[in-house]
């Protein structure tokens, strides 16, 4: 800086740190005296500075900022986006080996396959309550497997299957949802009730073949690790519902259902095996009684050749025989238990029941009770003629 703009700046300092707003004339010249500074024009002249007859206005300090300390440290944050840590990540995936299980039905290949640790999807289908979702995941804890295992319902999206980002803190982080936890730790994937979700499972495609699929919303693509492959359980094909049985079930995409390797039809389980599994709850709840899970057993059978030949709406399932036993273990009544579990139907089919079970107790066998009856009318129109001498 020359020393001409020295002494303007110090000329301007020297203003200010008079303290006025407005400066007369003389004062000006009073200060300029002690600067030695010859003209003040270069002030005065200012079209912004004379304020009216010998008065000026006295500029502004040129303030700085100044940074203060805080108080209280200001902690900052990276906004790193990170995974969250859940359950899944955590806990020990491989399932308890069930007691009271008796393997039935497809279970030999459900376990080879669980075994093979090769990517090998398949369709399970079968009428509720019959142990399709049971079966997969006792495979999986005979074969020291782990396993994942979703509830589809119709409010399932990509993200509640694939992952999405939760605000955790201030930060948004990601987290996996059940398909990618279980292709990053090679489990075993069970989509249970697969035809009941939402029927846009496009999202899914990618996962069906065994290839890396992208998780669109953080950028990321997951190469499945080795054993990782997928079951899906349903009560229908992927065709829906023809007799309304399995309401808002929906028809799945046929290239979506083309990816599935095999298809298992998961049927009730023969009558001397469903006998063993009741016999085995029953000791579970210290009832132990052989002859009452015959009964049960029996009853149920008859029950469900009866839907099957479409005279009843409603079938009993391996699943409410067990609710049965549970019942009968807290009430020790057998009609009493029999009676509340089948309150979920009408009153009529609840009836017809439980008058079906009175006969089964009374020692009528499965062969008698479907043993066609005589019609009434022509029986009598029989023993009429019988009657009419010739």
């Amino acid at each position: 800086m020359s020393n001409r703009a020295e002494l303007k700046q110090q000329f301007i300092d020297a203003l200010i740190a008079t303290g006025k707003e407005i400066v007369t004339k003389s004062e000006i010249k009073e200060i300029a005296n002690k600067l030695g500074l010859a003209s003040t024009q270069f002030f005065t002249k200012e079209d912004n500075v004379r304020v009216g007859r010998g008065q000026y206005r006295v500029p502004l300090p040129n303030l700085q900022a100044q940074i203060l300390p805080m108080v209280k440290p200001v902690v900052h944050s990276n906004h790193k986006i990170s995974n969250v840590q859940t359950d899944l990540d955590t806990t020990n995936l491989v399932p308890v080996t069930y007691k009271n299980y008796v393997p039935f039905g497809n279970f030999d290949d459900v376990l080879e396959i669980v075994k093979s640790m090769r990517f090998f999807p398949v369709f399970v289908s079968g009428h509720s309550g019959n142990g399709k979702t049971m079966s997969i995941e006792q495979a999986c804890a005979k074969a020291k497997r782990k396993f994942v295992c979703i509830s589809m319902t119709p409010e399932t999206d990509e993200s509640d299957l694939l992952g999405n980002y939760v605000l955790i803190d201030g930060n948004m982080e990601w987290r996996d949802g059940p398909v990618t936890t279980a292709a990053r730790q090679g489990a075993v994937l069970c989509i249970d009730e697969i035809d009941y979700g939402a029927q846009n499972l496009s999202c899914l495609q990618r996962v069906l073949e065994g290839k890396p699929f992208m998780l669109k919303k953080k950028g990321e693509l997951i190469t499945p690790a080795a054993g990782f492959t997928v079951f899906a359980t349903a009560n229908t094909k992927g065709k829906g519902s023809d007799d309304g049985r399995y309401m808002f079930t929906n028809v799945l995409n046929e290239a979506f259902l083309e990816r599935f390797r095999n298809t298992y039809e998961q049927d009730w389980p023969p009558v001397a095996t469903e006998k063993k599994i009741i016999r085995k709850e029953l000791d579970s709840v210290n009832r132990s009684d052989d002859n009452f899970a015959d009964k049960l057993v029996t009853w149920a059978d008859v029950i469900r050749k009866t839907f099957a030949d479409g005279g009843c709406d409603e079938v009993i399932s391996t699943r409410r025989l067990v609710h049965i036993v549970e019942t009968y273990g807290i009430f020790g009544d057998k009609i009493k238990a029999i009676t509340l579990c089948l309150n979920r139907f009408d009153d009529d089919t609840k009836a017809s029941f439980v008058d079906l079970y009175t006969k089964v107790d009374a020692g009528a066998s499965a062969e008698q009770i479907l043993a066609p009856q005589p019609d009434p009318v022509i029986a009598e129109a029989v023993k009429t003629d019988e009657d009419v001498p010739f």
